[in-house]
């Protein structure tokens, strides 16, 4: 395994803007920047993670992974476990209902080395939440105290969790959890300013965000709304959350985590990153994905999307997406994305922030 270099070019860009970026002190854990990316189910895989912290993010978090999955050895669900040797900075997620459950399976998942176990609170998909997992774990609180005692008592990492604000607007309560995770040793609360019962409609709710986090005496990073550079420098520039946590926007601009510290925080700014850059890092993730997969078939639906998310913004980026998915297999998909970025030249991004991207989430 090894990195092929970015261009003299882009990596002048990409030190540049990690220049500006200062690290920051989460309980026991330091992260090189106070933005981190967001575990995303069927997304942050270790090629994603990997790319995403060698463009800025300073933590990175897996895809929420069954406890049950792991303690009845499912074969797949194992294989998510996995860490490239090359990642520093990552945590896994774990979800489910049972304590003695996640305690065990917590102890399967220190064999991959993570720098923590992250409990996933604030899952609302049907599926999770009809078993008592994800978002489910925010409605009976009282339960919540021997369930992180259980799980930090077999682990000898941090033990941090990923919550929203409550079940619906009638029952917030995340200032409840954070005192709760307090008490019981947690190293750091993650919170998404919705609400269950908001799925990913609405927008965040960060008055509740920055309330909390300037009374609560654990590390609050925040999460919610954070699509472009300029809104996330705004929010740094405020905000008394000790780091916020970056989803969804990664997925159209890549280059997320080393923007917000290049771009002004009252506009959208030009986007530092290019055509061409975008084409290198997709390069690199590609050698990533055939590191990690085996499979043709799970390396082409892997990249597929990513490559076609990432052109969100540019010229044609509709056609290009429609046309990728006629590509018959990797190689053809790859030279069709080559010939796409490449022309694109100095094209500028123009999102359109109002149009609804991945409302069903990932996480």
């Amino acid at each position: 395994m090894h990195n092929k270099a970015f261009s003299a070019q882009l990596q002048k860009k990409i030190d540049l803007c990690k220049a500006q970026i200062k690290s920051t002190n989460l309980g026991e854990l330091t992260s090189n920047s106070p933005l981190l990316l967001a575990p995303m189910a069927g997304i942050c895989t270790p090629p994603f993670r990997l790319l995403m912290e060698q463009l800025g993010a300073g933590i990175t978090v897996s895809e929420l992974i069954s406890c049950h999955g792991i303690n009845y050895e499912n074969k797949r669900t194992l294989e998510m476990l996995k860490i490239d040797p090359r990642e520093k900075n990552v945590g896994i997620q774990l979800f489910g209902e049972d304590a003695t459950a996640m305690a065990k399976a917590a102890q399967v998942a220190l064999r991959s080395n993570p720098k923590f176990i992250d409990i996933n609170m604030g899952c609302p998909v049907r599926k999770v939440v009809t078993k008592g997992g994800g978002s489910a774990l925010l409605k009976n609180i009282e339960e919540l105290a021997p369930f992180f005692r259980e799980v930090k008592k077999a682990i000898d990492v941090p033990l941090t969790i990923k919550i929203r604000t409550g079940w619906d607007h009638d029952d917030i309560n995340a200032d409840k959890i954070e005192h709760i995770a307090l008490n019981e040793g947690v190293a750091w609360v993650a919170i998404h300013g919705r609400t269950r019962a908001q799925q990913y409609t609405g927008k965040a709710n960060w008055d509740y965000i920055e309330t909390l986090a300037e009374k609560s005496t654990l590390p609050i990073i925040g999460n919610g709304d954070l699509h472009q550079p300029h809104q996330v420098k705004a929010r740094l520039n405020q905000t008394n959350c000790k780091a916020l946590m970056i989803a969804r926007g990664c997925l159209r601009n890549p280059f997320i985590f080393l923007e917000s510290f290049h771009t002004d925080s009252t506009k959208q700014a030009n986007s530092l990153f290019k055509g061409a850059d975008y084409w290198e890092i997709i390069e690199r993730l590609y050698q990533y994905t055939c590191d990690t997969y085996e499979q043709e078939r799970t390396r082409l639906v892997q990249l597929r999307k990513l490559i076609v998310w990432f052109a969100a913004g540019f010229p044609n980026a509709a056609k290009f997406r429609n046309n990728m998915f006629t590509c018959q297999n990797l190689e053809e998909s790859m030279k069709f994305a080559q010939d796409y970025y490449t022309a694109l030249e100095d094209a500028r991004k123009q999102i359109n922030y109002d149009e609804v991207f991945m409302s069903s989430g990932h996480g």
